[in-house]
């Protein structure tokens, strides 16, 4: 059992051959992806994609990059496209200050509306954070504050310090292939401590291919050199991390069990 807690399969260099993308998944034991959205004009693609194949489910969402350009979505557009039996989260939403791509304000004002979706409609928000902990953390707390609502910090890159934060609001961890690279010290140290209940794993392809496949187009596959990985610095067996790794993906999304 395996769990693609996020990827992006309409993405150029994997919509181009998605058949074989998911095949050579499958192959490698991968039983969940999750195909997650950025701008409204994808949301149909990949709602398309979750439609055809029975372990492929949609969030609907619009990226930090993509705030400014569709200020027009709002709690209500992201419930009423939520309401589709494949789609089971809200996001990726979040805050990125790396980039700046889009108004900081406006980051905020997106980010709220889809903690809102979230809190509607019980699905899990998938956040994404950059460069942003203090904003993230007190927006997260603030909205918990309006009433509960779950989610995950995906990719995770932050502190440790943001780390506890995110687990003590309630949060689940998604661990990508970075912590696979030699520079990822502490995020290995990180991810090392993570309860196990707490944990996915990703691969954000096409980005971010894990060590032995860094430099290429990544791919739901590589899933499972990230598992192998954590596994051996967890000092668990990939057994018991791919287990419960994909335990906690149908148990945050929920809708996927349903």
């Amino acid at each position: 059992m395996l769990a693609d807690s996020h990827c992006h399969l309409n993405y150029k260099g994997l919509a181009e051959d998605q058949a074989g993308v998911l095949e050579r998944a499958r192959a490698r034991g991968v039983t969940a992806m999750l195909n997650i959205a950025t701008r409204e004009s994808e949301w149909d693609d990949v709602l398309a994609t979750a439609e055809r194949e029975s372990d492929v489910w949609a969030t609907v969402g619009i990226h930090p990059h993509e705030a400014d350009q569709h200020a027009h979505i709002d709690t209500a557009k992201l419930v009423d496209r939520a309401r589709h039996p494949r789609v089971v989260g809200i996001g990726e939403s979040g805050l990125d200050y790396y980039y700046d791509h889009s108004d900081r304000e406006r980051q905020q004002i997106s980010f709220r509306a889809h903690i809102a979706a979230a809190r509607e409609t019980g699905l899990p928000i998938v956040v994404h954070t950059r460069d942003a902990e203090d904003d993230t953390a007190a927006i997260l707390r603030d909205e918990l504050g309006k009433g509960a609502y779950p989610g995950v910090i995906h990719c995770f890159t932050a502190s440790g310090a943001f780390a506890d934060i995110a687990l003590d609001l309630g949060f689940m961890i998604s661990i990508s292939g970075i912590v696979t690279f030699k520079n990822a010290k502490d995020l290995q140290e990180t991810a090392a401590r993570l309860p196990l209940d707490r944990l996915l794993i990703e691969t954000d392809a096409p980005f971010l291919a894990p060590v032995p496949h860094r430099g290429k187009t990544g791919e739901p596959a590589f899933v499972a050199d990230t598992a192998q990985f954590l596994a051996n610095l967890r000092g668990e067996t990939v057994e018991q991390l791919t287990g419960a790794t994909a335990r906690n993906f149908h148990r945050l999304f929920a809708k996927t069990i349903a």
